[in-house]
């Protein structure tokens, strides 16, 4: 017995999935994701086989070239949509310091650490609360008209995580869920750079309808 490959079949090839002046990502595209990676900054090539992004060009990888830590040097940062759907998006951001043409990965806190460390909660089918340091928020569940039965023991904070860039800042946005389906508000999470790691500086707590803080 012979084993061979399928007629005409061939190895996938790189291509082209996001782009920005003199910074572009190739990938191999496969069962509707993009993978094995390879980050070419101004002519230097950087492989990353381990990121991930859907193929959907609605969730196409971000590239951002800013000064996001104040030194008056720019930094790379790429987000990734892992996934997404009705309730659910998951991404993740790679950021890069830059010494000439030469890239050095820095970490980020993960956003679900940081909310575990810094933010409490409580649910009941009357209320919710949200505690972050001495500031507690409190939403009335009532109003919301959920059924009993579809509300979580607890809010869970990790259905929706995104990642902007605002005014030369990193943030982590977070959506608070009582039930399938219903959010109330938003934990917006602002870094700095701070012991050669990215962590937070500020976890503040947007109501639904509050402009004071943009659109997060």
């Amino acid at each position: 017995m012979s084993l061979s490959n399928e007629a005409g079949a061939s190895e996938p090839k790189h291509k082209i999935v996001a782009k920005s002046d003199s910074i572009t990502l190739h990938a191999i595209e496969r069962n509707s994701l993009f993978y094995d990676f390879k980050l070419n900054f101004q002519g230097s090539e950087y492989s990353r086989p381990l990121w991930i992004n859907v193929s959907n060009p609605t969730y196409a990888p971000e590239i951002h070239y800013d000064d996001i830590n104040g030194d008056k040097k720019k930094e790379l940062i790429i987000i990734l949509t892992k996934g997404y759907g009705t309730g659910v998006l998951e991404q993740e951001v790679a950021v890069f310091h830059v010494n000439g043409q030469q890239l050095r990965e820095v970490l980020v806190d993960n956003p679900m650490a940081i909310v575990n460390n810094n933010l409490k909660s409580s649910l009941t089918k009357n209320k919710a609360v949200i505690t972050i340091g001495q500031k507690s928020y409190q939403i009335d569940v009532k109003k919301l008209k959920l059924l009993p039965h579809t509300i979580f023991p607890g809010i869970n904070f990790g259905s929706i995580i995104k990642y902007e860039i605002r005014d030369n800042k990193l943030y982590a946005v977070l959506y608070p869920q009582l039930s399938p389906g219903a959010f109330a508000g938003s934990i917006v999470i602002g870094y700095e750079y701070r012991d050669r790691m990215y962590q937070a500086k500020s976890i503040i707590f947007v109501t639904q309808g509050d402009r004071s803080h943009g659109s997060f």
